[in-house]
């Protein structure tokens, strides 16, 4: 057995089709059949059954499947950690993080880091938290920062809380709500409401209960955008109103060009953001500075927030 064999094996567990499979691995088809049986001779059990020309797994190939896995990861992450380790702090560093955080956060690390570690290359992918999660499971982020509830019950994750995001509802400074009290829902659905960002299946749930929305609560948005800045333009330059982190507001609000609306019943829902990695995934020594960061960060603006959130 090698680790060759065993990548063939989940290129097709993955696929489902042993041609798609040979194009991944830039195989022949006969090539990569010759592998598979290879393998199912050293392990000793049919992991595929080949009945009407197609491959279909067999009970022995899904419970194997995990372990195969598991030895990929632990050869690649065993190079790795030779290579950091001849490199010193060397090395690429892949990382994830939403665009709110990005807007604020993501520059100024950028900076610190090209200073205090010269040598690191740095690649940084702005996705709402589901996406980075699905990137990091493939193994192209070493860790991305985003609601911690998204992977409660992932096994062979590791996470790190950081910060209890504050929400509320945000329109432009003059918009005809801004200064009135006790808005109802009602009153916000007579003006476009646009949906920013992230929103997981108990945020969702947790609106149509205070609000009394129907779900899917899509369907209530006048536009959903995943682009920070354009939803910034609209909520500045329209009678739009958006329901928010105040970090994805913080800019507009430093600025005075939005503020937060008092809706009854307050928008409450439970965002934690934090650090979110493969617990075996061997990183390079600066990304404790990178963490250090972004601590640092997030003591920083709570203070702030809690300025907007009260007044």
């Amino acid at each position: 057995m090698n680790i060759r064999q065993l990548q063939h094996f989940l290129q097709v567990m993955e696929t489902g089709s042993l041609s798609l499979a040979a194009e991944k691995v830039y195989l022949s088809e006969s090539a990569l059949s010759r592998s598979l049986r290879a393998l199912e001779d050293e392990l000793r059990v049919p992991l595929f059954d080949r009945s009407n020309r197609r491959l279909q797994p067999t009970a022995y190939a899904f419970e194997y499947l995990e372990r195969a896995k598991r030895i990929v990861f632990d050869e690649r992450e065993g190079a790795r950690a030779l290579t950091m380790m001849k490199l010193g702090d060397y090395g690429s560093l892949k990382i994830g993080l939403g665009s709110s955080l990005a807007m604020d956060f993501l520059s100024p690390m950028i900076k610190t880091m090209l200073k205090e570690s010269p040598n690191i290359r740095i690649q940084a992918l702005v996705q709402s938290s589901d996406i980075l999660l699905e990137e990091l499971l493939k193994e192209k982020l070493d860790f991305f920062i985003g609601d911690v509830k998204l992977v409660a019950g992932i096994g062979e994750i590791s996470v790190e809380p950081l910060y209890n995001c504050d929400v509320a509802w945000f329109a432009r400074k003059d918009h005809p709500l801004a200064c009135k009290k006790n808005i109802t829902i009602k009153d916000i659905q007579k003006y476009p409401m646009i949906g920013s960002g992230y929103m997981n299946d108990s945020h969702a749930w947790t609106m149509s209960r205070l609000y009394d929305l129907s779900l899917p609560i899509e369907n209530h948005f006048s536009a959903s955008i995943n682009n920070l800045e354009t939803v910034h333009k609209l909520i500045v330059a329209t009678d739009a109103i958006a329901p928010s982190t105040f970090i994805a507001m913080l800019h507009l609000l430093r600025s005075g060009e939005v503020v937060k609306i008092d809706v009854c019943p307050e928008l409450k829902l439970d965002m934690v953001l934090g650090v979110i990695r493969l617990s075996l995934r061997t990183l390079v020594p600066s990304v404790e500075k990178v963490f250090d960061l972004l601590r640092e960060y997030f003591i920083k603006v709570d203070t702030e927030i809690k300025e907007f959130s009260s007044s």
